[in-house]
């Protein structure tokens, strides 16, 4: 399938989904090569011809509802725009998606926050879910671009390979980004109000199945939801760690890598065990060897050493590749530093000078420190930088980035797509 737009060309290639699912075998991946500084989202097209049953979709019955592009923050909300939290609130509609019979179905924008679901569903009963999260922010000319949803049309592809679901196709996950994002224009939050629409494609097994195989029939869904800075003022203090040894986040070979449901109800009792212990956040070690750093419970973690210009990331197979901490990565090279992608031990830690934990909603936590308790009552605690001071590299890095989403920093790796 080739894709074209005026600013994107984006090439896949795979087998029919009928034929992935029955085989669980993997399509090949895609790659967008944006041309210039700015992509948009409305132009990607479908091309029959060569597409095959499997990825055969009208859009028509979203477009021909379509209507001129409102504005962005004119929608009646019971909160001020600033003052947003990071919490679900209903808007106009959500788009919505069937696959069956091996083919995705008509697209629909659906008002009411409800699913009808059979209860025999492989999501319920499997745990065959995954989810994706990225943002839409208004710019100072009321444009309305979302931040990179190519990346997560590839991260939602390995989802569903995974977990023997069909993949919506790339161009399609981008348009109904588009699409449900342009009928909600309204609940986008103002430029300067510090907020963004979140939108949360989701995806998983609605078709009844008792024994142990994938479904009959999935559902697709993208919801969005109004949202302000995740801390309020934008970057929070920095915030302690727990270091957790008494669970895993992923086993090895498991599904750590992926976003699927399940990743994050093993992670509620942990983390509501460090909270009681006064640590809002806790750090996973690899369940192989409990000597490597992987992840925070849901972000990325980034260690930064200043004098030698080094922003180090762990390389684990179990790590869900962030898109933000992607994107951290590009600026951080821009900015001189040097990137490794590679194996954290734990005793590392105190020689970084700053440590982020980043991610969709928040771009970057900063880690004042980061505490391991013994069984003997004993701690070891790893301090970044001076307590309580938020660090010069973490802050220009949130800067970089928020600036590109918002359109106030040039976009020259194009990032922005924008919706229309």
């Amino acid at each position: 399938i080739t894709l074209i737009s005026t600013n994107t060309i984006a090439t896949m290639r795979g087998l029919s989904l009928a034929a992935a699912i029955l085989a669980a075998s993997a399509c090949s991946g895609f790659t967008f090569v944006p041309l210039s500084r700015t992509s948009s989202l409305a132009g990607h097209a479908l091309d029959r011809r060569t597409a095959g049953a499997s990825s055969a979709l009208s859009m028509s019955a979203v477009e021909d509802s379509a209507t001129a592009m409102g504005k962005p923050g004119t929608a009646e909300l019971d909160t001020p725009w600033s003052e947003l939290g990071f919490e679900f609130r209903q808007t106009k509609s959500h788009l919505k998606m069937t696959w069956k019979d091996g083919e995705w179905g008509e697209p629909e924008l659906v008002k009411e926050p409800y699913v009808n679901l059979h209860i025999g569903a492989t999501a319920l009963h499997y745990g065959q879910s995954c989810f994706e999260g990225l943002k839409a922010f208004a710019h100072e000319d009321d444009g309305v671009y979302i931040f990179r949803p190519d990346e997560n049309a590839k991260r939602i592809r390995n989802s569903c390979e995974r977990t023997m679901m069909p993949p919506v196709p790339a161009d399609l996950f981008l348009k109904a980004c588009n699409h449900v994002v342009k009928d909600n224009v309204a609940y986008v939050p103002p430029y300067g109000s510090g907020g963004a629409l979140y939108l949360r494609p989701l995806l998983f097994g609605s078709g009844p199945r008792i024994g142990l195989q994938p479904a009959d029939e999935y559902t697709f869904l993208v919801m969005v939801i109004p949202v302000g800075d995740y801390y309020k003022g934008g970057l929070a203090s920095p915030v302690d760690a727990l270091i957790i040894e008494d669970f895993d986040r992923a086993a090895p070979r498991g599904v750590g890598n992926v976003k699927v449901a399940g990743n994050y109800a093993a992670d509620l009792l942990p983390n509501m065990l460090g909270k009681k212990k006064g640590f809002p956040i806790g750090l996973y070690l690899d369940a192989a060897t409990q000597t490597l750093v992987e992840e925070f419970s849901t972000s990325n973690f980034v260690g930064i050493e200043n004098e030698a210009k080094k922003y180090i990331t762990p390389a684990s197979p179990s790590v869900l590749p962030s898109i933000t901490n992607k994107s951290l990565m590009t600026i951080a090279e821009d900015e001189g530093f040097e990137v490794e992608r590679r194996d954290v031990p734990v005793e590392e830690m105190k020689d970084f000078d700053e440590v982020m934990a980043c991610g969709t909603a928040v771009v970057v936590t900063p880690i004042g420190s980061a505490t391991r308790l013994g069984e003997d009552g004993t701690e070891t605690r790893y301090q970044f930088g001076e307590e309580g001071e938020l660090g010069e590299t973490t802050r220009r890095m949130y800067d970089r980035v928020r600036a590109i989403q918002l359109g106030e920093e040039e976009d020259k790796w194009g990032w922005n797509f924008k919706v229309e």
